[in-house]
């Protein structure tokens, strides 16, 4: 049986899962952030920046940040909202000779003094990350806990580690509209998306997308969520972010399965979310 064993990651509590084939995930009780996932094959698929604080001081750049109750400045919050930047707690962890398993939850309870006085909302967040063969499964729920509905926002903020990112590209998205960082509405119609260039898309949700790199192919699966966001900085962007360096751009792509526009949650209903990675190389 799979056991979790409590590690760190920088100067960050952690908790580590290893599957019988050797896949290995390390997730950070700071933001229940998915900070490293190794496939059978001993390969990250991953990228965390070289730059990022791993003190638990502010969000961390690269693997997987969760994103509640806000997506960027889309609510009256904390951009990107406080999850990202929480003490999680790990509820479950288990699994057999075919997949291993960590559960973290989140709720009211065990927020800061500052964010709990900005949601004055009873809630439980709950992530489950599963390691069976080649994929990960990730399983994302919201219940409203309280008495009153809320309004939310949820994102798996992945960043995927492709080598180059002049080798990648991402099929699937052909005949989607789109909504891109000039705010302009568009639909792709080319089969694949390259990237020589800033990327900030947000396309309606599609059932599986395929990200192509140098190294490996992995298909993505999504269910529950309404959208696909795909982001790099680009050049000019990444040199003014200063918890990335100024070439790390060249080494990752975001795709995240997100529901960017807050909705309402009833009192005592719950909200899930899946998302699939496999790797097929």
């Amino acid at each position: 049986m799979a056991v979790a064993t409590m590690t760190e990651y920088g100067a960050l509590p952690a908790v580590q899962i290893t599957a019988a084939d050797g896949a290995e995930i390390t997730v950070s009780l700071f933001g229940a952030h998915l900070l490293s996932w190794k496939t059978g094959d001993g390969k990250q698929r991953l990228f965390v920046s070289s730059q990022t604080p791993l003190d638990g001081s502010k969000a961390i750049r690269g693997g997987v940040p969760v994103i509640f109750p806000q997506f960027n400045v889309r609510g009256p919050g904390l951009r990107h909202g406080f999850a990202r930047v929480s003490q999680w707690r790990m509820s479950a962890s288990g699994g057999d000779g075919g997949h291993a398993y960590v559960e973290l939850q989140l709720n009211q309870h065990d927020l800061a003094a500052e964010h709990a006085a900005a949601w004055p909302h009873a809630f439980e967040l709950t992530l489950r990350y599963t390691l069976q063969g080649d994929a990960l499964d990730v399983r994302y729920t919201v219940h409203n806990s309280g008495t009153a509905e809320f309004p939310f926002g949820v994102a798996l903020h992945t960043y995927y580690d492709v080598g180059q990112l002049e080798a990648t590209s991402i099929s699937g998205l052909q005949g989607q509209c789109y909504t891109d960082h000039h705010l302009q509405t568009a639909t792709q119609d080319y089969p694949a998306l390259h990237f020589n260039q800033k990327h900030d898309r947000l396309y309606q949700s599609t059932p599986t997308l395929t990200l192509n790199t140098a190294n490996a192919t992995l298909h993505l699966e999504q269910q529950g969520f309404d959208n696909w966001v795909v982001w790099n900085p680009g050049q000019a962007d990444a040199a003014a972010l200063t918890d990335l360096a100024d070439e790390e751009y060249l080494r990752f792509v975001c795709i995240e399965p997100a529901r960017i526009d807050q909705q309402l949650l009833a009192a005592g209903s719950s909200w899930t979310g899946t998302h699939r990675i496999s790797c097929a190389s």
